[in-house]
């Protein structure tokens, strides 16, 4: 019996948080809607939503209307007074007042958001700190490479590297000049030569740049 009891009282229970919850918003749910809304605060299962629904529907409390497979449950209209046009005026500008707030407020979370993800991507306190102690010693590392350079004795002048870049001028000049040279007199004696210019070669033992990968700086 007490088993019994504790049902039926757990059913008129729901029935009543489904009620109120329903004229306090006034509008058509569904039950999934309002096991949805009220599963959390409440605790209450699919069933026990389901089976209050139809309950107070049955007791004329809530209409019903059934969209194909799906049944909408809002409370009775006739439950609630004539409202006056001013009080309809008053609600609407009550509704606009809100509908700002709301926007202002999603403004400011979305621009919360903007910066919360900054910070996400930037470094932490920690992360910089150690970020600074590192370049610092990388610093310290260059100046003191530099100094070792400048204090150096046998660092090269401006006069000795312009020494070094003409000499290689001069000699890149002369070893253009020569392969010229020797390819002209090769290909006067292959004009006669009855075999190949790589037969040649080989037979007279002559080794090109080109057979060690060798290219003439350009200068």
């Amino acid at each position: 019996m007490s088993g019994a009891a504790g049902k039926t009282g757990a059913g008129e229970g729901a029935a009543a948080i489904l009620l109120r919850y329903l004229q306090e918003q006034n509008r058509p749910h569904s039950a999934q809607d309002a096991f949805g809304n009220l599963q959390r605060e409440h605790g209450l299962g699919k069933t026990a939503v389901v089976k209050a629904l139809e309950q107070l529907a049955q007791q004329g409390k809530i209409k019903e209307k059934v969209y194909g497979k799906q049944k909408i449950y809002f409370p009775d209209q006739d439950r609630f007074g004539n409202v006056s046009n001013s009080e309809l005026k008053g609600l609407d500008n009550e509704i606009s007042e809100l509908s700002c707030k709301v926007q202002t407020l999603q403004q400011n979370c979305r621009h919360m958001e903007s910066e919360l993800k900054e910070l996400k991507g930037s470094m932490t306190t920690p992360e910089m700190v150690k970020e600074i102690e590192e370049l610092k010693k990388d610093c310290a590392n260059y100046t003191e490479k530099l100094e070792r350079i400048k204090s150096a004795a046998n660092h090269v002048t401006p006069e000795e590297k312009e020494k070094v870049y003409n000499e290689k001028k001069l000699y890149c000049r002369e070893w253009r000049r020569r392969k010229r040279m020797a390819t002209e007199l090769l290909d006067a004696i292959l004009e006669g030569y009855p075999k190949s210019k790589k037969q040649f070669f080989e037979e007279v033992g002559i080794e090109t740049d080109e057979d060690f990968n060798v290219t003439l700086p350009t200068v």
